[in-house]
This record gives C-alpha cells, structure tokens and sequence, in this order.
C-alpha cells in the first residue's frame, strides 16, 4: 500500500493540470466580417477562416443584396443559403462548421452561367458602361482551413 501511495497522489495532482490544459486549447471562434460598400461588392473578395469560426456579412450601401451559395462548388457547407441583406444596415451570419470552401454571389448583380460561374447580369439587369461592359459580378469566396483548437 505504501508503494502505491505515491503513484496515486502523483495522479490525483495531474488531473487537475490535465484539465486546465484542455480547457486552455479552447481558443475562442472568430468573427470575421465581409462588408457590402457602396459599390456592388463584397469586401474582401477572400477570406480564410478556421472551421468553427464565424463569417458576418454587413451592407451599408444604399442597395439591398443577397448571400446565394454557388451550391456547385462550395464544401463547406450552407449549400442552399439565399439570405437578402436589406439597404444601409443589413446583418447575415453563418458559423462554419467543417473545412471546405463556400463561393457566393449576389443574385441581384450576378448570375450563374452553363458552368456555375458567377457572371455580370448582363443586358437584361446590368449597368452597362461606355465601352459595353457589364462590370464585375458581385461574389466572393470563404476558405475554411480544419479548426485551430
């Protein structure tokens, strides 16, 4: 019994230890935020995040707008997403979970064209400029890396 004293005192006093350190992997979740400007465009274009963490989309133009997932190409879940972001304040907030990617466009100044790539709305919703171009498609991209803790 003597012998066994020691190893058991010795295991007793690192429980303690051993659960201070658990709980100090833990690091709290991001929030990482994509701003709608007043311009037609999500900033920044790209993002990396850690699963887990959390991505806030704000517009503050005078516009609304929309979070749509290209459902062809994003991994990290939220396929299907199609949230409005109402003019000057809008607030959407999506916690990913697991690594993957999610790419994302605004169905109001872009569509998906044969290849499930975001392009300008083109001659029947776009602003065309002097030279003919329809700009930019309004998307973006969230790179989600395995959890950092």
């Amino acid at each position: 019994m003597r012998k066994l004293f020691p190893v058991v005192l010795l295991a007793v006093g690192l429980i303690p230890i051993g659960a201070v350190h658990a709980g100090a992997s833990r690091s709290p979740r991001a929030i990482r935020q994509v701003t709608v400007p007043e311009a037609d465009q999500f900033t920044p274009f790209a993002m990396t995040i850690h699963a887990g963490d959390f991505v806030r989309w704000v517009n503050t133009d005078g516009d609304d707008h929309t979070v749509v997932a290209d459902n062809a190409y994003t991994t990290a879940g939220h396929q299907g997403t199609d949230h409005v972001l109402p003019a000057s304040g809008g607030v959407f907030v999506l916690r990913f979970s697991h690594a993957g990617t999610f790419l994302y466009y605004c169905r109001f100044h872009a569509h998906l064209d044969a290849n499930n790539q975001p392009v300008a709305p083109g001659p029947d919703g776009g602003i065309q400029d002097a030279n003919g171009n329809f700009g930019t498609p309004m998307s973006g991209v969230i790179t989600v890396l395995p959890g950092n803790g």
